[in-house]
């Protein structure tokens, strides 16, 4: 057996102990923590427009593809795309969209997503990834499009983290944080969007 299998070896035969895993991390002291926000809404909405992400409300679910359809036509961006199968029910064709609930291929240019939650201090999204969800479709498109539930809006990192584990009987695919359009200033220090990623990002808040 070679140092490789022996390592893999080791990894299949250990079998963590999950009650002292979940005590350690329920009893671990959290770190420095922010000043208390009084809106987490409009503190997630502050965060999220200084990553360059753009933001529309609507007062209902339903509401959301009319406000995308707006956004996508005012900008001359392409009128079909895919979107997580958890929300194909949503009046797409009624909007004039053309959207597909399945998970993206390279040649999707608009990509729209729920989240799982959403982290006021950071104005980041939380999203898992899964059959109903497919990671794919945030990363893929150029145009990514997420619908946050104002009411899944916590205040920080350490309590999304929380939450998954309240709500997540067993650990998700894949957990991605997104905050804005992909970015990168590898090149002479030139912040240039989309690099790795989505162009833009445009956050709906629907309940």
């Amino acid at each position: 057996m070679n140092a490789r299998e022996k390592i893999l070896a080791r990894i299949s035969e250990a079998k963590p102990d999950k009650a002292a895993l979940s005590h350690h991390l329920e009893n671990h002291p959290r770190g420095p923590q922010p000043m208390d926000f009084d809106d987490l809404k409009k503190r997630f909405a502050e965060r999220a427009l200084k990553l360059s992400s753009d933001l529309v409300e609507a007062d209902q679910l339903n509401l959301a593809p009319g406000l995308i359809a707006n956004y996508l036509q005012q900008r001359t961006l392409p009128m079909k795309g895919v979107c997580w199968p958890a929300l194909n029910h949503l009046p797409w064709l009624d909007s004039g969209l053309d959207i597909e609930a399945r998970p993206a291929w390279n040649e999707d240019m608009v990509g729209i997503t729920g989240t799982f939650c959403a982290i006021a201090e950071t104005g980041t999204l939380l999203l898992l990834g899964g059959e109903k969800t497919p990671a794919s479709v945030s990363l893929l498109p150029e145009t990514h499009v997420a619908i946050v539930d104002p009411k899944r809006i916590v205040a920080t990192m350490e309590d999304a983290w929380d939450l998954l584990r309240r709500e997540c009987r067993e650990p998700p695919r894949t957990v991605n944080f997104i905050s804005g359009p992909s970015r990168t200033a590898d090149i002479e220090q030139t912040v240039t969007l989309g690099a790795h990623g989505p162009y833009r990002v445009l956050l709906v808040l629907a309940p």
